[in-house]
């Protein structure tokens, strides 16, 4: 999909870059394919906010996207590619030959009429799913799964992938687009080739109105703040906030690691995402 600039005919057209999506369908999605969408405005059961800038947006319709891709052996046309308001990518609504439809992440340069298949020797061909056994290596994939049988869970967004490198027993090692190199279980299935949609990382949403149809309230810089409402707060003049940024409670921030080291799956992290920033220094 290309991009689409607009003339500076309104403060809020100045500088607005976004999507051009006049190829997808234009229609509803699939009735039975959909479930209403419940917003919690970042609040928890007890009315409290425990996620901040959060409230507000367009009403949706959740589409139930199939990540598991288990239905083995049956092919599978390509109906449509659609727009999701609930992801970056785009998915595409697919129908085995059994009559059965189901939704899936749209990769690129898939298109209408397109046939698709998931199974244990399936075709590199960007839309088919298999797990990494039957996989050759230097493969691009994504939605990845991280246990097998959960459902993809790595490389779901917009432009991302993963590639395939090599084995190691029973595991697959995979290098992330964020320099992250990880091994998963060779049964984990992974779908051929890069999500849908890679200029959703250069559009410019031109005003704080959208942000708020996307159900994003305002973000207020805690320096700017008064000392009892932050720990940046007060201050004659303008100030930066100190030494060492933390959050309104107190914990270190911009920048500071927050992985737990002695979590289950550290021993599948080959080489951490952050390796590569160390290098450059």
């Amino acid at each position: 999909m290309a991009l689409k600039s607009y003339k500076p005919t309104t403060p809020g057209q100045r500088g607005l870059v976004l999507i051009d999506r006049s190829e997808l369908w234009k229609g509803r999605p699939v009735k039975a394919l959909t479930e209403g969408l419940h917003k919690s405005g970042g609040r928890n059961n007890t009315g409290r906010i425990t996620s901040r800038r959060r409230g507000g947006g367009v009403k949706r319709l959740y589409r139930v996207v199939d990540f598991k891709r288990r239905k083995a052996d049956i092919p599978a046309t390509v109906q449509r590619i659609e727009y999701d308001p609930n992801r970056t990518a785009f998915i595409a609504l697919i129908k085995y030959d059994d009559g059965e439809q189901a939704y899936i992440l749209a990769p690129q340069r898939m298109a209408e009429g397109d046939k698709v298949i998931s199974g244990d020797k399936a075709d590199i061909k960007p839309g088919n799913a298999m797990p990494f056994t039957g996989m050759p290596i230097g493969t691009i994939v994504h939605n990845i799964e991280l246990k097998a049988g959960k459902g993809g869970q790595l490389a779901r967004a917009a432009g991302t992938y993963a590639q395939f490198v090599g084995r190691d027993g029973g595991y697959a090692q995979i290098r992330l687009s964020s320099g992250e190199l990880r091994m998963v279980r060779q049964e984990c299935m992974a779908t051929v080739g890069a999500v849908s949609n890679p200029d959703n990382a250069n559009i410019n949403i031109g005003k704080a109105g959208r942000n708020r149809y996307r159900g994003r309230r305002p973000s207020v810089r805690g320096v700017v703040m008064n000392p009892i409402d932050h720990p940046h707060g007060g201050g004659e003049g303008r100030t930066s906030g100190g030494r060492h940024p933390v959050s309104p409670w107190g914990k270190p921030t911009k920048g500071m690691r927050t992985r737990n080291t002695n979590k289950a799956s550290q021993k599948l992290i080959l080489r951490s995402r952050h390796a590569r920033k160390k290098k450059g220094r």
